[in-house]
């Protein structure tokens, strides 16, 4: 019987978030089938997995084997074809992959956490409704000004000479490439838009948890109640999230050291004709990476900047009690003249932008605190500083401290190449 209104109460959730998101979703969902991603109906799912063998596989082969003339002058001589073509693929399978099984096995409004947003406040849907709205806007933002680099080179390569096929030939072999780098590049950067757009509705909730923690109605198992929530939120990102991520790392490494081994060899030719394109290929693997590498250690900063929250809320209940108790003062002058006393404007002005619900240092409001006795207040603190929350690969935290040990190793393999091919020690 409980699973039973459990069910009706899911499907109620479904049917009240696809009334509010219903615009927007379908703007979502007309880009993704225009890019040949969705696998919502037999049709579709064959059409994209065609579009994915033609332009992620086959194009690539014929581009590399049969244009790679060996015969043409140094400029046309396409070198660092190779890294370059097995780097875009192998990325662009991956994402190509996930995003089919992510829209398979949860589809997009679920996957997306819109069938959540009714249990949401005002503030969080509208926010993550504008978020979602401009993600097609940063994802062109990358991805465009890398196409018109590419798209120079190519159109110089082939109009200069670069083949002895024929003109019309020339024009189709130009746009079949150009379609294959475009397409592998959208859909990499759409997963990482996608991450960022999740990660961006989480942390909009742990701001909203903040208001939560100072509502005067609150107490210490309605806070429990709404960090669980987002604990398991983050649990489910990490679940979904964890092999892109892991495998984006591995590939772009790789296709990294693989670059810096050919360019760093003694006869290696460097000149923009020569490297340009790995170059690019390079920068645009490296800006998907920073993408989820940010949204993955901000929300990890965010959830365990709760902690420190809960900590300034329990000191200043403290410490309000005490002075009340000591001095006999009235509850509501002290703690107006206390509050008034460490939130004034010119340190607003000085700090900026950089503080919000979450990282400040503002005292809390005592109505936020007066009715919580010491010993509830005391075992929240010790619950989040023993649950820290944040997103995870297999079991691994990604917040800043592994962002250094990511950079460490990096480095570290970095000069031990070096020290292979150039003598960098």
């Amino acid at each position: 019987m409980a699973d039973e209104d459990e069910a009706l109460e899911n499907k109620t959730v479904l049917v009240r978030s696809g009334s509010h998101m219903y615009d927007e979703l379908r703007s979502f969902r007309t880009w993704f089938k225009w890019m040949c991603v969705d696998q919502s109906s037999p049709s579709s799912a064959c059409l994209s997995w065609f579009v994915f063998s033609l332009l992620t596989v086959v194009v690539p082969w014929l581009s590399h084997y049969l244009l790679a003339c060996s015969e043409c002058d140094a400029d046309h001589i396409r070198t660092y074809d190779c890294v370059t073509q097995l780097s875009m693929s192998s990325v662009a399978a991956l994402s190509f992959i996930c995003l089919s099984r992510f829209n398979k096995k949860y589809g997009l409004r679920r996957f997306l956490f819109l069938d959540k947003l009714c249990d949401e406040s005002e503030t969080v849907r509208n926010c993550y409704t504008q978020q979602l709205n401009r993600s097609t806007k940063i994802l062109f933002f990358f991805v465009l000004p890398c196409f018109v680099a590419e798209s120079t080179y190519k159109i110089w390569w082939y109009s200069s000479g670069g083949t002895q096929i024929p003109f019309l030939g020339n024009v189709i072999a130009c746009i079949l490439e150009l379609s294959s780098w475009f397409y592998r590049t959208v859909v990499f950067f759409l997963v990482c838009v996608l991450f960022r757009l999740i990660c961006y509705l989480q942390i909009l909730r742990l701001q909203d948890f903040a208001q939560v923690l100072f509502h005067v109605d609150s107490d210490v198992e309605s806070v429990l109640r709404e960090h669980l929530r987002i604990r398991r939120h983050l649990r489910i990102i990490s679940h979904r999230f964890r092999v892109f991520i892991l495998w984006t790392l591995i590939f772009i490494t790789a296709s990294l050291f693989a670059s810096l081994l050919l360019t760093t060899r003694p006869n290696a030719d460097l000149r923009i004709y020569k490297s340009g394109e790995l170059a690019l290929c390079s920068v645009s693997l490296l800006a998907g990476l920073m993408i989820l590498l940010r949204s993955a250690t901000r929300i990890t900063h965010k959830a365990q900047s709760v902690t420190c929250l809960a900590a300034k809320w329990h000191a200043c209940a403290t410490i309000d009690s005490y002075h009340w108790a000591e001095n006999e003062f009235p509850p509501a002058a002290h703690r107006v003249d206390c509050n008034n006393g460490y939130n004034g404007s010119s340190d607003a002005e000085d700090v900026g932008d950089e503080e919000d619900e979450l990282d400040n240092t503002k005292f809390v409001p005592s109505y936020a605190y007066s009715t919580i006795s010491f010993q509830k207040r005391q075992a929240l603190v010790t619950y989040f500083e023993n649950n820290r929350a944040g997103v995870t690969i297999y079991g691994f935290m990604l917040d800043r401290t592994s962002l250094h040990t990511i950079f460490g190793i990096e480095l570290t393999l970095m000069l031990w190449l070096l020290g292979k091919t150039v003598g960098v020690s």
